[in-house]
């Protein structure tokens, strides 16, 4: 070991830099694990120390319609005891700025008690939440502000009321940034609520009673009402359950950012195994020197072995480095999916993870060719071709031993890494299919040029071609590291574009963009009169009619939970539903088992329904069977007739149960009205006429929808994004370590075409052949996997239709093609403007 420690000291010499080059992608990939492995730590433990912080509360109650009496007769003796009580009542309506005329669709709190318990509302001016109590003001997020174009001191208008805006809030107990550019809040104190005249029948509100109770007391106070809670289908949230939700959710985000950071790092041990073959090719004459002198076999690989370690050591220590610069950088990337604040520290237990797994990675990746210097013969000092060809033969049980090795540190890897095993699983086979196809891409490349040498073609196209398959060549390397990095990113681009085109508008004439809800039955006659004073004709009008199952096949819903014979969700028989009656489907909407009623119905039939097949699948409902319905206190009994198959993503208002018509005609109910107008500063004004004549009535404008659709979804692209750059910087780092590699054949090479009488000009365009080339085929192979994926994840994972973005894809392929030449070139200069006497010097040297 001593001699070994000594030989590898003196031989990495010569080689540190250009090794060094490649293991600065192992640093890349060490950085990525490093930085999202730590911030994940950091979550956990923020999440822990702010967790009675995010909920406000000790325990949280849950409704979608008032507490009835006997639940109000609980909380009011839990209250009475000595706990203190806080309510919070939200829904959706509109607010009118009065100085300004615009209107905007808001979430709309009106709280009561002292909410929060523990945490504090920041407000601007300051002291603001402590005096909203008994005050005609409102409290409002800045995107309130900014949509409406008011101030603070302006009149705000909600429902039939008006406030006073009184501030803004800067922060609250887990605020999601994402939420404001969804549902912008507004804070009002519910002495005021009843003023608005805002909850009539079929408001979509959610009610809220918050406790501050001793540890131990929450559980009990839930395992002794919990049959009440649950017949009336009100939900709680305790502060080990919040933190538990969010560790989870959150972690399974930083685990599949992880997934991506692996990728860089397998990048990187591509890029060691390429650069150490062509250090072993130089090599091989000192290794057999070193036997003629009676070094052993081991001596000699333990030599090289040694060098790729402590270099890969080095390159994990600049990893952890820069993962823990990435690692404070995170939170501000993914702040707005973040409820807490994200104290940033060291984690060493992931930092030592990081340094294992990075030097592992490199030591496993340069095993493989280092294999050949075990096998090297002393004869190879006097007959160099003695040695071809018999050390790949005699060392195969170690290559199957090392490729054992990485295929076993592959799947433990992607399985540690990912959020669930089988995301794991399939992580490492995507892996492999995409490894195995861009490596058979780069040898049929080689094959197919010499299979079909163009042999017809220009001097300096044939001598590019050539050096696709010349010895010591780089196109596997370079076709797998580029290749990879393209397929990665397209792919992202590729879900985020199918994604934002599902929830496009449709531009035709007959579409709508904009949705009035909450219409009561006797102003629906006016609401349209409004509309046609605009000029605006109303495309569709929907009823909605709530309601909740009762009894399926006679057996009532309660029992249903026990069944054993039917997999039931709980949740799905005993919620509140809003149903609808037609007489047709719409554009959404396929039918996949029974039949629409296209006939009128015979007398003594049940009513009919259609029921959406995911509700069937989670209510156990099958076509025939009878289920009954609470549709404002009156049974009301059907017959499931068929099963739908529904697009949720589309713009328009689609149902999990539709009635026939004569059904639900004569039931209490609101309406949703479709319109479309295409100035969208008379939809401002349509929403604002409707906003003073009817308050109740709440709108959308869905271009604007649309609009926050793509920021969201762009933020959420972003984080993954910002991961992926590790994996472009790992390919492009092996694309010039590759060219690196071979610098010194690249010399030879223009020193003989220039002694011959080649110029610049054409030794140039013979060496951006190769890179076109490569650069093309490696941005193919991976623009096709990505359509493959990116079809995969669509319709597999999401349910939802694909199409392929040929266009952008293809300016894909050109761009990284372009870059590749560009980086070549680049790095080629200095050996293209070379005179053949430099060319010679350096070549001696």
């Amino acid at each position: 070991m001593p001699f070994a420690l000594t030989m590898a000291w003196r031989e990495s010499r010569g080689s540190r830099r250009r090794l060094a080059l490649y293991l600065s992608s192992v640093s890349l990939g060490v950085a990525a694990l490093v930085a999202i492995n730590s911030f994940r730590a950091n979550v956990t433990a923020s999440v822990h120390a702010q967790a009675r912080t995010l909920l406000g509360a000790d325990l949280e109650l849950r409704a979608r319609s008032p507490f009835p009496d006997s639940v109000e007769t609980v909380l009011d003796s839990l209250h009475r005891s000595g706990a203190p009580l806080a309510r919070v009542t939200s829904f959706a309506s509109m607010a009118l700025a009065s100085r300004t005329g615009r209107t905007r669709l808001v979430d709309v709190r009106a709280v009561a008690g002292g909410f929060p318990f523990y945490g504090a509302i920041a407000t601007s001016p300051p002291g603001q939440w402590a005096s909203l109590r008994g005050r005609r003001a409102v409290l409002v997020d800045p995107a309130v502000l900014v949509y409406l174009d008011a101030a603070a001191g302006d009149t705000l208008q909600i429902g039939d009321s008006r406030f006073v805006i009184a501030g803004v809030v800067t922060d609250a107990p887990g605020d999601v940034a994402l939420w404001s550019a969804i549902g912008p809040r507004v804070y009002l104190s519910a002495e005021y609520l009843d003023e608005t005249h805002l909850l009539r029948f079929g408001s979509l509100a959610q009610y809220r009673a918050y406790f501050q109770l001793p540890e131990d007391a929450v559980q009990r106070f839930l395992n002794r009402h919990n049959k009440l809670f649950q017949r009336y289908q009100i939900s709680s949230e305790t502060i080990a359950e919040q933190e538990e939700d969010l560790t989870r959710a959150l972690g399974r985000l930083a685990r599949y950012l992880g997934l991506v950071g692996l990728i860089a790092l397998l990048l990187g041990g591509l890029g060691v195994g390429s650069a150490v073959n062509v250090f072993v090719l130089e090599k091989l004459d000192s290794a057999a020197l070193l036997r003629c002198l009676g070094a052993r076999q081991r001596t000699v690989l333990t030599v090289y072995l040694l060098q790729a370690i402590a270099l890969g050591l080095v390159g994990a220590g600049a990893g952890v480095v820069l993962g823990v610069i990435v690692q404070a950088a995170l939170p501000a990337v993914l702040g707005g999916f973040l409820p807490l604040d994200v104290s940033v520290t060291l984690q060493w237990s992931t930092i030592l993870t990081g340094l294992g797994i990075g030097s592992g990675t490199a030591a496993l990746f340069a095993l493989l060719p280092l294999l050949r210097l075990r096998e090297v013969s002393p004869l190879r000092v006097l007959r160099r071709e003695l040695d071809l060809g018999a050390g790949p033969r005699a060392a195969r049980p170690w290559r199957l031993a090392v490729y054992g090795a990485m295929l076993a540190g592959l799947v433990g890897l992607a399985r540690w890494q990912a959020p669930r095993p089988i995301v794991g699983y399939a992580f490492a086979v995507a892996v492999l299919v995409s490894t195995a196809a861009l490596w058979l891409t780069a040898k049929g490349l080689i094959w197919a040029t010499r299979r079909w040498f163009p042999r017809r073609a220009s001097y300096v196209v044939r001598q590019g071609i050539a050096n696709l398959f010349r010895p010591q060549n780089q196109t596997v390397a370079v076709v797998l590291a580029i290749g990879f990095g393209v397929f990665l990113i397209t792919t992202l681009y590729v879900v985020q574009r199918s994604l934002v085109g599902q929830f496009a508008l449709d531009a035709r004439p007959d579409r709508p963009n904009l949705v009035f809800f909450d219409i009561q039955v006797d102003e629906k006659d006016s609401i349209a009169r409004i509309l046609s004073a605009r000029g605006v004709r109303p495309l569709d009008l929907t009823p909605i009619v709530p309601a909740r199952m009762t009894r399926v096949n006679g057996r009532p819903i309660d029992s249903l939970a026990a069944d054993s014979s039917r997999r039931r969700s709980p949740w799905a028989l005993r919620r509140e539903y809003r149903n609808t009656y037609r007489d047709t489907l719409v554009s959404s909407e396929r039918l996949i088992a029974g039949s629409w009623w296209s006939a009128a119905r015979r007398e003594g039939e049940l009513p009919r329904i259609s029921v959406e097949e995911e509700l069937a699948a989670e209510a156990g409902l099958r076509v025939g069977d009878r289920v009954t319905w609470n549709v404002q206190g009156v049974p009301v009994e059907t017959r499931v007739a068929s099963l739908r198959q529904v697009s949720w993503a589309r713009f328009q208002p689609n149902f999990f149960v539709v009635f026939e018509p004569g059904v639900l005609e004569r039931a209490p109910q609101t309406f949703v009205v479709l319109a479309r107008s295409e100035d969208p500063v008379a939809r401002a004004e349509l929403q604002r006429d409707v906003t003073l004549a009817y308050p109740n009535v709440a709108s959308l404008d869905l271009t604007l929808v649309q609009r926050t659709l793509d920021g969201v979804v762009s933020k959420v692209t972003l984080a993954i994004r910002f991961m992926a750059l590790f994996s472009i910087a790992s390919g492009l780092v092996i694309l010039i370590g590759a060219l690196t590699a071979s610098r010194l054949q690249r010399v030879r090479e223009a020193l003989l075409l220039k002694t011959l009488g080649a110029t610049g000009g054409q030794v140039r365009r013979i060496f951006l052949t190769e890179y076109c080339a490569w650069g093309s085929l490696a941005a193919l192979t991976g623009v096709l996997l990505a359509g493959a994926a990116g079809w995969a994840v669509m319709t597999r994972l999401f349910e939802l239709p694909f199409r392929l973005p040929a266009l952008p894809l293809l300016v894909v392929w050109i761009a990284v093609c372009g870059l590749v030449a560009a980086v070549g070139v680049a790095h080629s200069r200095a050996v293209v403007r070379g005179t053949p006497l430099a060319l010679w010097r350096e070549l001696s040297e």
